[in-house]
């Protein structure tokens, strides 16, 4: 007779969890946690419940902490087993007990695993081509937070929530989350940008906007056997006069170091930088119908004009704007703009179970395109979670084999509408809605409540 946590492992096994079920099985979650030496009493919210419950609330659309522990109720009465307290207190400080190195180290296994499924024509040149982007999130306003991560300076206190800058990299092949960091909003971008480079493999492309497009990123990219794909910064001159011409637009030219060392670096890993880089800047014109054509100026260290030619830079480099869809998904889709984590360490727990729920989203993506014979990218990530979170409740109903029917099902119909290939896509930041007529909080609302009381 399996006792109740066994009961809700099979659950969220044969429900949220089947699509995980190579990429992470059980098996790898207990050698983490093993290997993390984190200890734990056998209770009903042990790490691989409480692991999987989180996940369930990050995807569903109501993200209580009531809902998730209803959840678990619900499973545990229709097997006629003793049910828990209904309310949260125990799940919340289940979730607590989770280590941070723990929930990071699962989303690396999770990533890992969908890269390894690529194979040459998923890749660009043969190579994994690798996106990193930053942003910011908002989260609770508790003084925790905002000693770690403080508002914007032009907020005034108890108006405004603690922000982070995060950044990201994210696979082109895959869609997948690879890598983040954390850090407050005043952190630079390509400064804390900089520190995932050592995560880059051998024969890896990086591919940035032009806020990496300088000397040091191009060189550092390099120093660990990658390379790199920039536009090129605006207050860069170009002249395709000079420099070993390779075409029209198309020249290798050398950088020098510059004088001044950027932000964020030591005066040892400066000097530690070469005097000069070759580098290859590709003037491209981005023709779009109904729009004047735009010129831009790609920089990188794929100095080879036959193997990497010109009109294959233009197409990779039109992908970029990938690495902003795939951070909207987060954000947005996902509901990570707005954290409600109390702590810092309960809201980068947050983080990295939203970006394992975005890779558990990308891996169906990526089944379902491979069983279709159709691109992974353009399968609609809302509409896989939408109909993910359908055929949950239904494949843990069912026996094995009706369970694999209607996995397959499912599969099946998330390819059934492919996202519009729209190369260049403009959309301007306006809203049409206009928003209700409340204005901004000048002071902070302990005050403001205090003052209507007095009057």
């Amino acid at each position: 007779m399996p006792n109740r946590v066994e009961i809700l492992k099979q659950k969220f096994a044969n429900s949220v969890g089947l699509p995980f079920e190579e990429l992470l099985p059980e098996g790898s979650i207990t050698e983490v946690l093993e290997a993390e030496k984190v200890k734990y009493r056998n209770r009903l919210f042990n790490p691989i419940v409480t692991l999987w419950a989180f996940l369930s609330q990050v995807l569903d659309t109501d993200k209580s902490l009531q809902n998730a522990v209803s959840r678990i109720i619900a499973w545990l009465a229709a097997a006629g087993e003793a049910i828990p307290a209904a309310d949260t207190g125990g799940y919340s400080k289940a979730r607590k007990r989770l280590p941070e190195k723990f929930l990071l180290k699962l989303l690396g296994k999770t990533a890992q695993g969908l890269e390894k499924q690529t194979g040459s024509e998923d890749l660009w040149c043969d190579r994994h081509v690798k996106l990193c982007d930053g942003s910011t999130v908002i989260m609770s306003d508790t003084p925790k937070n905002q000693a770690e991560y403080p508002q914007h300076a032009n907020q005034a206190p108890g108006c405004g929530f603690p922000i982070a800058k995060i950044v990201v990299m994210f696979s082109l092949a895959t869609g997948a989350a690879l890598e983040i960091l954390i850090a407050p909003f005043r952190t630079g971008e390509v400064t804390l940008a900089r520190q995932l480079y050592p995560k880059l493999t051998p024969g890896d492309i990086l591919l940035a906007d032009r806020a990496f497009g300088s000397y040091v990123d191009l060189v550092l990219v390099q120093q660990y056997s990658a390379d790199a794909v920039f536009r090129k910064h605006q207050s860069r001159k170009s002249d395709f006069r000079r420099g070993k011409k390779l075409g029209i637009g198309d020249h290798i030219v050398t950088w020098s170091k510059p004088k001044r060392r950027p932000p964020g670096m030591s005066k040892e890993e400066f000097a530690e930088l070469p005097n000069q880089v070759k580098v290859r800047e590709v003037h491209l014109l981005i023709r779009q119908k109904g729009f004047r054509p735009k010129e831009i100026i790609v920089v990188t260290t794929l100095v080879d004009a036959k193997v990497y030619t010109k009109a294959k830079l233009a197409q990779l480099y039109q992908w970029r704007w990938q690495v902003e869809v795939d951070l909207r998904h987060v954000k947005t889709t996902l509901g990570m703009e707005m954290l409600r984590g109390k702590t810092p360490d309960m809201v980068r727990k947050e983080i990295y179970v939203h970006l394992m729920a975005y890779n558990l989203l990308r891996t169906v993506m990526w089944q379902a395109g491979r069983k279709a014979g159709v691109c992974p990218v353009r399968i609609s990530l809302q509409g896989t979670r939408q109909h993910l979170g359908h055929f949950c409740p239904e494949l843990y109903k069912v026996g094995a084999k009706k369970r694999l029917q209607l996995y397959n099902t499912l599969l099946t119909v998330v390819t059934d509408k492919l996202l519009p290939e729209r190369p260049y896509r403009y959309e301007p930041r306006l809203k049409k809605q206009r928003p209700k007529p409340y204005g901004w909080m000048q002071q902070p609302r302990d005050f403001l409540k205090s003052q209507k009381a007095v009057a």
